[in-house]
C-alpha cells in the first residue's frame, strides 16, 4: 500500500518556526516530484513548495517564498518543509502529494498521492 503521512504541525507563535515531514510508505520517492499544498477553508488549494525528483530544483509560492525551504532525504524516503517567520496567515492544514513525474512544472491533477494533511496554528 502506498502512503504519505504528514508529520511536524503544531502551535507556534508569530515569527517562530517549525519543520514538516512527508513520510512515504510501500514506494520509493527517489523517482517523484513532491510538492507541499495548504487548504484555506472557502479558498482554492495552493501549492506552497516543490521538489523536483532528479536535479533537486524546489518550487515555492510567492506567498511562502523567502520564509520556506523544501529539502528531500532520499535515504530516509522523506520530505521536509521548513518553515521560517510564520505569521497567522500561515494557519492552515498542510499536505504533501507526490507523482510520477520527474519534474514539478506540470498540473496540480498528475499529483497521484496525498497524505492526510498535518496542522499548522500561528497564534500569541
Amino acid at each position: 500500500q502506498q502512503q504519505l503521512v504528514e508529520s511536524g504541525g503544531g502551535l507556534v507563535q508569530p515569527g517562530g518556526s517549525l519543520r514538516l515531514s512527508c513520510a512515504a510508505s510501500g514506494f520509493t520517492l527517489d523517482t517523484y516530484s513532491v510538492g507541499w499544498f495548504r487548504q484555506v477553508p472557502g479558498k482554492e488549494r495552493e501549492r506552497v513548495s516543490c521538489i523536483d525528483s532528479t536535479e533537486g530544483r524546489t518550487q515555492y509560492a510567492d506567498s511562502v517564498k523567502g520564509r520556506f525551504t523544501i529539502s528531500r532525504d532520499n535515504a530516509k524516503n522523506t520530505v521536509y518543509l521548513h518553515m521560517n517567520s510564520l505569521t497567522p496567515e500561515d494557519t492552515v492544514n498542510y499536505y504533501c502529494a507526490a507523482r510520477v513525474l520527474y519534474y514539478c512544472s506540470g498540473p496540480d491533477y498528475t499529483f497521484a498521492y496525498w497524505g492526510q494533511g498535518t496542522q499548522v496554528t500561528v497564534s500569541s
